[in-house]
């Protein structure tokens, strides 16, 4: 990606909107850490620390997730759904996650416990984004069954493990970038980073091994232009 100059500054900031998004960017886009982020910058002859860096993410990377969000077309209405451990200074919380049935996340939460209380406001959550889904995959914990059934009576629910491999496989990029963040700090900033990093991953990680070359390109200059749209909308 290259690093134009040709939108407006943002008010109060140092750099160009453009830097900003880049290393918003390059951050979600890769297993990369700030620090990573910020030698990325520093070879192309952009100086900041990695602390400017980590304010940038924090700040505007909800504004992209919240742009992908509005734009993304009306999801798949068979949904996946899973929880996954998570450890945040020693203590245990779930990690709630949705997925369509084309892969794409719906929406992430996390939660401390692991109960139908907890998969109630998840699915609230969701359905409120979304309306009621056609059918609703789970493994065979029983916490799902009251809420599928009273928040979504229409809704065909199938509680079998073996059908919720490809969410399985979704919580693999969390599980990376956990390992290179050294763990989540806390349950805010967890919430905030997989948020948006899921979102941002959902535009810029098509399913190559379903596209041909020229496909995938398209979709990538897809990709950049929407980013680039995005970029316009920023705010400070």
């Amino acid at each position: 990606m290259k690093i134009p100059r040709s939108f407006a500054r943002l008010k109060g900031f140092r750099f160009p909107r453009e830097v900003i998004a880049y290393a918003v960017w390059a951050y979600y886009r890769f297993s990369m850490s700030t620090a990573d982020v910020e030698d990325l910058l520093a070879e192309r002859g952009i100086v900041v620390s990695r602390e400017t860096v980590r304010l940038w993410v924090n700040r505007f990377g909800s504004h992209f997730a919240d742009c992908i969000r509005k734009d993304r077309p009306k999801p798949n209405n068979k949904w996946h759904l899973d929880e996954v451990v998570i450890t945040i200074c020693g203590v245990q919380y779930w990690l709630w996650r949705a997925i369509d049935a084309n892969g794409d996340v719906l929406d992430i939460l996390v939660q401390q416990r692991r109960n139908a209380k907890a998969a109630r406001r998840f699915f609230r959550k969701l359905i409120k984004q979304y309306g009621e889904p056609r059918v609703v995959v789970t493994d065979k914990l029983r916490s799902y069954t009251k809420p599928v059934k009273s928040l979504a009576p229409e809704a065909d629910h199938r509680a079998h493990k073996g059908l919720n491999n490809s969410i399985e496989n979704s919580h693999r990029p969390t599980r990376m970038r956990e390992k290179i963040m050294g763990r989540f700090k806390s349950l805010r900033q967890a919430q905030r980073f997989l948020s948006a990093h899921d979102q941002i991953n959902i535009i810029f990680r098509p399913r190559r091994y379903k596209l041909s070359s020229h496909s995938y390109r398209h979709a990538r200059s897809d990709a950049f232009a929407l980013w680039d749209d995005y970029t316009v909308e920023m705010t400070a």
